[in-house]
């Protein structure tokens, strides 16, 4: 794999099928975690690299579906790859509303299980970058004087120097110096970047 430390956990009560999982995945150099329950899980720490959810919807105290809808609401969503011996099409629905990559009904293919965990994988390495490039983000903005932010916010808005430096009581060459300061600590080589810097940090003038 391209990234350090990608893993599967599997959530089944059935270790023969957590097993037989864990065997597959090992083949494709894959890391596997393996829990009975969802209150195992719930113990143990996250892993550190992309990780995809292999769960059973049927589980001693809560069910899969709970776990997910646990996940949404505490804003944890790691890609959930959905497998059940007993499905039906209401449970599939509820699965995939709430953002389940696949959902599998045994037995299934193993090329099917493991085409889901790919796609899984892919979309968490897919958020981890851009919650990463989003910190690098921020930490730039934080990084700018008050007036570089309130003047970046304006920037990003359309407003025209001229324009900001009579909002502000500025003169006009003080704000091209505080403009010119704030791209090149954003590291922004055109002001059509720095707009869409600002559209990924959601500034609002009301916010400089």
């Amino acid at each position: 794999m391209m990234d350090t430390n990608p893993t599967v956990l599997v959530i089944d009560d059935d270790a023969a099928f957590r097993d037989s999982v864990e065997r597959l995945l090992s083949a494709l150099g894959l890391n596997t975690r393996q829990f009975a329950s969802v209150a195992d899980f719930l113990k143990s720490d996250p892993p550190d690299g992309p990780t995809c959810l292999v769960l059973d919807v049927r589980l001693p105290g809560q069910s899969g579906l709970d776990l997910q809808r646990e996940l949404v609401a505490a804003n944890r969503q790691p890609p959930i790859v959905f497998i059940t011996g007993h499905g039906d099409i209401p449970m599939s629905v509820q699965a995939m509303k709430g953002g389940a990559v696949e959902f599998l009904t045994k037995p299934f293919r193993d090329q099917d299980l493991v085409d889901a965990i790919q796609v899984g994988l892919a979309r968490d390495r897919a958020r981890r970058e851009h919650e990463k490039s989003l910190a690098t983000l921020r930490e730039r903005f934080n990084g700018l004087s008050p007036r570089e932010r309130e003047i970046m916010v304006q920037v990003a808005q359309g407003r025209l120097c001229k324009q900001i430096a009579a909002d502000f009581g500025l003169a006009l060459g003080t704000v091209k110096v505080h403009r010119s300061r704030l791209m090149r600590k954003m590291k922004a080589g055109s002001l059509p970047e720095l707009s869409r810097m600002a559209d990924k940090l959601t500034l609002e003038p009301e916010a400089a």
